[in-house]
């Protein structure tokens, strides 16, 4: 098995790409061992020192680490993923936490007023900026709409990346902006 690697916009995240699958549906964030209890890899990333979240995509792991440097820990990484795919262990297990967790991660607002507003946003950013971003290794999820304003949650090698001011700012805001012209701004929770 060959396991590629590919830098992010986020210098403490690195893209690992096993050559399958990883995960269908939509993404997971984990950003710490006790959300990691539903899925067996990530879990075991997460005991490898340094490492701070991890990010399941479709085809990819983000791996996000903090206070240690790459080459200390991505043969860690890189080992931990290989073997996870070399055994029969699911990606994702126990399906009565990842039910809890799906129910308390759709918790979105908005007014129902706007609800037509809410689901030309959703479309763009399905069709438009999800992709792009998970090509960076993360993704960007809405969470709610109040008084013209648009707030996301930047996740995986995006969360904390320096650059994610910009693409929410000069990216996502414009787009929308062009779209719908009652957003006035976009905002990160």
């Amino acid at each position: 098995m060959f396991i590629q690697t590919q830098a992010t916009p986020n210098p403490d995240a690195l893209k690992f790409l096993p050559g399958r699958e990883v995960i269908s549906g939509e993404p997971y964030n984990f950003t710490n061992k006790r959300s990691a209890e539903i899925s067996p890899l990530a879990s075991a990333l997460f005991e490898i020192d340094g490492v701070v979240s991890v990010f399941l995509g479709a085809d990819f792991i983000s791996v996000t680490k903090n206070n240690v440097e790459w080459e200390h820990i991505k043969p860690l990484i890189l080992g931990t993923i290989m073997d996870h795919f070399l055994s029969d262990v699911p990606i994702i297990d126990n399906m009565d936490k990842i039910e809890a967790k799906e129910e308390r991660e759709e918790s979105e607002f908005f007014d129902e007023k706007d609800s037509e507003t809410v689901e030309i946003i959703k479309e763009l950013l399905d069709t438009r900026v999800r992709p792009a971003v998970a090509m960076d290794g993360g993704d960007i999820t809405f969470k709610g709409f109040k008084d013209g304003v648009v707030f996301l949650r930047m996740k995986g090698a995006c969360a904390g990346c320096p650059s994610s001011t910009a693409t929410l700012k000069s990216g996502v805001e414009n787009l929308l902006r062009h779209f719908i012209p009652d957003i006035i701004s976009v905002q990160e929770v």
